[in-house]
């Protein structure tokens, strides 16, 4: 895997406030960073939500219902002036899009949801492990809230339709340490778009499988 650093101009920032340990606690000093170029927002070639009838996983082909985001999030080849080599990953918080930077001044756009308020963080990753079809380990802390609010949920889910982490995830690593975030599908598609999570980058399980097939361990994951 390569090995990434955040160096002082992009640390890991995590803006996580009382309810820390519901997800992915992970804490740094906080450091303004520098302000990006704007995206050009024109699509030049929306992309299809067809299903993928080359799937290897039985699971993929039993994906059904309503995928999809809301129309303003859905993937799309745009114009993406950007000093960020092909291959990087940036996600913007505030817009709520994930860019995959590609050659000649463009990237491949995909809607996100992002954390809620108290669970925003900003700093330069890189992904760490990929997996189809994740099992789900909710952390200690969001298993006894859940309980005293008269919720009983597993302490681990098997990779399946309705799994929280959904079709696929990218696990995000600080060097060699796990930040506990992933980017990850989600059976709620209509949460693209909003500050719905815990910290972790959501996105539609169309969405998800596609950038899947398009990034490897060790791709640099810039979150603004």
């Amino acid at each position: 895997m390569m090995k990434m650093s955040i160096g002082p101009a992009r640390p890991l920032m995590l803006a996580l406030t009382a309810g820390l340990a519901l997800s992915a606690c992970v804490s740094s000093k906080p450091v303004e960073p520098p302000k990006p170029p704007p995206a050009i927002e024109k699509p030049v070639k929306p992309l299809s939500y067809l299903p993928d009838d080359t799937a290897d996983d039985p699971r993929d082909l039993n994906l059904s219902g309503d995928q999809l985001p809301p129309e303003p999030f859905r993937r799309a080849e745009i114009d993406f002036p950007t000093d960020e080599p092909p291959g990087t990953v940036i996600i913007d918080t505030g817009d709520k899009h994930l860019y995959l930077v590609e050659d000649d001044g463009k990237a491949m756009r995909y809607g996100v949801g992002v954390g809620r308020q108290g669970f925003s963080w900003k700093g330069t990753v890189e992904i760490g492990s990929r997996q189809k079809w994740p099992r789900w380990f909710p952390p200690k802390e969001m298993i006894a809230r859940e309980a005293a609010r008269g919720h009983n949920i597993p302490d681990m889910m098997e990779g399946q339709i309705g799994n929280p982490l959904g079709a696929r995830a990218l696990y995000l690593y600080d060097g060699p340490k796990d930040t506990l975030f992933r980017i990850h599908g989600t059976f709620e598609p209509k949460s693209i778009g909003t500050n719905a999570s815990s910290g972790c980058i959501r996105m539609a399980n169309a969405d998800v499988m596609d950038l899947y097939e398009r990034v490897k361990v060790g791709t640099r994951v810039v979150v603004r």
